[in-house]
């Protein structure tokens, strides 16, 4: 037989007594009519009060925390945290995302008590993935059984498993993913979907969470949110009565009909499935305090160091065919002589730069795919020519230095479409952080030219192949840009992904102890944009402190 599922019910806390006042911002999410007002106002007397420090529920969506902690002072933003490596040396992911799973009854306080593990957490690159997004498409007459409250939406078969299943399974791998999101004012899906992406923790909260066999296998830890059925009952009617525009009359007779059959049928025995059972929801403490220690120290077990394994890796190997330096001729070794002389003032560092930049961008032009095609001439003659043979051609920088290559790109590429991505090397650990992107939608269909103007061990190239091929893009329409690379850097990006174009001005043999090319160009964005440098910092990225 098995054990019975650990119960948290350790807090301490007695229970306050009902309280009548509104949670703050309740005046302004209540429904537009006097009387529901009124229904509204009587209900939350019967609930007990909630924490000040939460906000009341505005509707339960899959949500990701993609953006990190930041400190804001009156002239900049500095970002304090990001998502570490994900992946090790061979650019494949180690280890899955931890995931879990958040079942009970209907208005149980599932979400808050997500809300509470994301932030006790305190980590960045957190998935909140809500069942309330995987609602089925109704048919004709299930809407018109819907509209009048009569559809079951408590019920397995309300929901696409199969889509929820595909969708946890893409998180899990890292993937990006894209989540429907569900109105249930008119109890259909929106036209445009959400896309989540980044998760080191997944957060799967639902009614039916526990319900099928192959979704219980890809969560790593479920949780039972076990509340009172008279506290649910009031919490559905305060819900539904002032953010889903219903009436009372018929939330009590949906109750009746649907949602408390539904429990005790196909909710409440899954609770034995649960690894833990959080009696009182949100307002047990001690058990949201256990399970975010658990959490944090699986989360340890999945740290990894890659860029001390690059390091030691691949080396004294022959340069990869995928890789393509430019010629180097005169011309470009006099702009290389320039660039790299530690007197040379900003205004020519700048210019020489540009330079590069254009040629570089025009070279790595040339191994895009091109068909034969024939035009007509002013004369009147056929000419066999060439044209572009994909669908579009997206740059992408990696922040900061990668950005100054953006208007060479533009130059030269009529109604290229821009993305970016910010990677932060950890001062404490020396390891690349990924603390934002914005990427062009449908960027799989397109060529993607990968742009960093220098490149040393690798790290944070690879981090950046690593997140488009995250968003699906194939990896032999990914082109490496880069005024300046190590051998190093080359054999890293090469060994990990192999079909990755890598185009480059120049290759330098080495790289030191602080992980700067020799003999180098310098802190590119430093010399560019003319900011101190920081002086144990790569050439490849910015550093992010973590004080």
């Amino acid at each position: 037989m098995a054990a019975p599922p650990a119960r948290a019910d350790a807090d301490p806390s007695p229970t306050s007594p009902p309280t009548a006042r509104d949670p703050p911002g309740r005046q302004a999410e209540k429904s537009e009519t006097a009387c529901e007002d009124r229904n509204a106002e009587s209900l939350d007397r019967l609930l007990p009060p909630v924490g000040t420090g939460h906000s009341p529920r505005k509707r339960t969506t899959s949500q990701c925390k993609s953006e990190p902690p930041l400190l804001r002072t009156s002239k900049r933003t500095i970002y304090t945290a990001g998502r570490p490596p994900w992946y090790n040396e061979h650019g494949t992911q180690s280890k899955e995302a931890f995931a879990i799973g958040l079942g009970g009854g209907s208005a149980s306080g599932k979400t808050t008590v997500a809300r509470m593990i994301i932030e006790a957490l305190d980590v960045p690159w957190v998935v909140l993935l809500s069942m309330d997004s995987f609602y089925k498409v109704l048919t004709e007459q299930q809407q018109e059984q819907a509209a009048h409250n009569n559809f079951n939406f408590d019920h397995p078969d309300a929901f696409d498993f199969d889509l929820i299943i595909s969708t946890l399974k893409k998180l899990k791998q890292g993937k990006s993913v894209k989540v429907p999101v569900y109105d249930f004012t008119t109890h259909s899906r929106k036209r445009d979907w959400k896309t989540l992406y980044g998760a080191n923790v997944i957060i799967f909260e639902g009614i039916m969470a526990f319900a099928d066999k192959t979704l219980l296998e890809l969560l790593d830890m479920k949780i039972f949110v076990d509340t009172d059925s008279d506290i649910r009952l009031v919490r559905r009617l305060r819900r539904d009565i002032s953010e889903r525009g219903r009436d009372i009359e018929g939330v009590i007779k949906q109750y009746n009909k649907f949602v408390k059959p539904s429990f005790d049928q196909y909710i409440q025995p899954t609770m034995r499935l649960a690894d833990i059972v959080v009696p009182r929801g949100s307002g047990n403490t001690v058990a949201i305090d256990l399970i975010v220690q658990h959490v944090h120290s699986q989360l340890e077990e999945r740290e990894l160091s890659v860029r001390a394994a690059l390091a030691s890796a691949h080396q004294c190997h022959p340069l990869p065919q995928t890789l393509s330096v430019l010629k180097s001729t005169p011309q470009v070794r006099g702009m290389h002589t320039i660039i790299r002389d530690k007197e040379t003032s900003r205004d020519e560092f700048i210019f020489y730069s540009k330079r590069l930049m254009r040629l570089l961008i025009e070279h790595a032009l040339s191994f895009l795919p091109f068909q034969d095609c024939v035009v007509r001439t002013p004369q009147g003659q056929d000419y066999a020519g060439k044209c572009y043979a994909g669908k579009q051609i997206t740059g992408v920088s990696i922040l900061r230095a990668g950005e100054t290559m953006e208007p060479a790109l533009r130059a030269v590429c009529k109604d290229v479409r821009i993305g970016t991505i910010l990677i932060q090397t950890n001062q404490l650990t020396g390891e690349p952080e990924l603390h934002y992107l914005r990427l062009p939608k449908d960027i799989s269909d397109d060529h993607v030219i990968l742009m960093d103007c220098t490149v040393s061990t690798g790290a944070a190239a690879m981090m950046a192949v690593r997140v488009l091929l995250d968003h699906d893009v194939p990896e032999d329409k990914i082109f490496l840009l880069s005024l300046l690379m190590a051998e190093m850097g080359v054999h890293s990006v090469a060994y990990a992904f192999p079909r990755v174009r890598i185009i480059t001005t120049a290759v330098d043999k080495r790289v030191n102890d602080l992980f700067r090319i020799i003999p180098g160009i310098g802190n590119f964005g430093d010399r560019y944009f003319g900011t101190d440098a920081v002086p144990d910092g790569s050439d490849e990225e910015e550093v992010a402190y973590t004080g």
